[in-house]
């Protein structure tokens, strides 16, 4: 595959040390939070050596390598990185806010997937608007302060019934035939997508759903090709049919009713699919705006104030009433066992709303420590990413530095002092500064 002109610039700068060696590093002091759910180490100790996890322990019992450099993390807390199964990035200008059908280019896609470093997001997974070839290239060469990407490529609908924007309609396919939906699931396996996804929604009446005997096929043929398929679904009864039908992964979580035991119990039956609840937003508080005004411009930020205060009390009312209905049906079906996996459905929000989507999970039933493995070891396993997902000898070193236990309180996922991507740590004070530039 051809390596953009953009790429090739870059990589001497910002790449070149992706897999080389590097000198190990012994991190002590730290409280230590593995990401498997299990308790935190107290006054850790680990050892970073050519990019991966070499040693974890105790403080005292970790012998430093040869050479080693130590950093003392006391007072600390580290968790591992970050992992949002369901984004649309590349697409919004953040430094202006606009969207349209040209912002979609390489420099954006990669400038978005820096913003989700920034704020510890080690990989991300792009579901169903990436145009062109451009996210295939960023994916084949990662760059270092960059989290990595995964995508669906083109995802599936009915004609001009897909993507929610206008902008975004021409991207996906518009099947008609079952010939078609199996044309369109050899196209996207050529080009080696992590994943097929489709649009099963009528958005409140306004287009055709994707037919049962349509998605069927697609998911049979993605089958046959050793690829699963995300649904992005609104109804309940479409995530039933779904189930029976073989569906591998639903990209939100059920919207319009309460799970009912019917549901639950095709959950069971089918206990290797995954559910991405993609929490719709509480509010947005003086919190979130302080936290997405580290990367924004005081332009934009001023936006996002005066959207907040336009906002009337029905309006209000309703989001809330919209989140407490998916915020039930996600405690119960994490409750029921059913694998729950971290998301955003970002696109014009990247990065911070991750940590955002954190405290509306806890805020859901769910506890710190779940929605911590939701984010981490189980968002790894759903986008099949096993060197992330936990600070474990042979993983990726890709973590967290933080300055409070999130185990505590889930918001100090927010206080973050360093973040390592690769085994290097990034200078987010220098990504900061270039970002809130006026």
């Amino acid at each position: 595959m051809r390596t953009p002109q953009f790429l090739a610039r870059g990589f001497l700068l910002a790449a070149f040390s992706l897999s080389g060696a590097a000198q190990p590093v012994l991190f002590e002091g730290a409280r230590l939070i593995v990401g498997d759910g299990s308790a935190p180490v107290e006054n850790s100790a680990f050892v970073v050596e050519n990019n991966r996890i070499a040693q974890v322990g105790r403080k005292g019992q970790v012998t430093a390598p040869a050479g080693a450099t130590r950093v003392d993390l006391t007072g600390k807390t580290v968790m591992p990185a970050l992992v949002d199964t369901h984004t649309h990035v590349g697409w919004a200008v953040l430094r202006t806010g606009a969207i349209d059908k040209d912002t979609y280019t390489a420099e954006n896609l990669i400038d978005h997937l820096r913003r989700e470093a920034y704020y510890g997001i080690a990989a991300v997974q792009s579901m169903g608007i990436d145009r062109g070839d451009i996210a295939y290239d960023v994916r084949a060469h990662p760059v270092f302060d960059a989290a990595l990407l995964h995508t669906a490529g083109r995802g599936m609908a009915m004609p001009n019934a897909g993507p929610g924007r206008s902008i975004w309609a021409p991207i996906a396919y518009g099947l008609q035939t079952e010939a078609d939906a199996r044309a369109a699931v050899r196209e996207l396996a050529a080009k080696k997508v992590d994943l097929v996804k489709i649009w099963v929604d009528d958005r409140n009446g306004t287009v055709p759903k994707l037919t049962p005997a349509l998605y069927r096929a697609v998911i049979d043929e993605a089958h046959k090709h050793n690829l699963r398929v995300a649904a992005h679904i609104f109804y309940l009864a479409d995530a039933k049919e779904l189930l029976r039908s073989g569906i591998d992964i639903f990209a939100h979580g059920i919207r319009d009713r309460d799970v009912d035991d019917e549901a639950i119990a095709l959950f069971k039956q089918h206990p290797n699919v995954w559910v991405i609840p993609n929490l719709p937003d509480r509010e947005t508080t003086d919190a979130d705006i302080r936290l997405a005004a580290e990367t924004l411009p005081p332009a934009e930020v001023q936006k996002m104030r005066s959207a907040r205060a336009a906002v009337n009390p029905d309006d209000a009312k309703k989001a809330r009433d919209f989140y407490n209905l998916q915020a039930r049906n996600l405690a119960k079906l994490s409750a029921a066992g059913v694998h729950i996996a971290f998301g955003t459905d970002s696109s014009t929000a990247v990065g911070w709303n991750g940590h955002q989507e954190l405290t509306d999970m806890v805020a859901a039933g769910l506890t710190p420590s779940q929605v911590i493995v939701d984010a981490t070891k189980n968002a790894a396993e759903l986008m099949k990413l096993d060197q992330l997902g936990a600070v474990a000898i042979g993983k990726s070193a890709d973590f967290l530095v933080l300055d409070a236990n999130p185990l505590d309180n889930i918001n100090n996922t927010r206080r973050i002092t360093r973040v390592y991507l690769r085994g290097r740590e990034l200078d987010r004070a220098a990504m900061r500064a270039a970002w809130v530039k006026p």
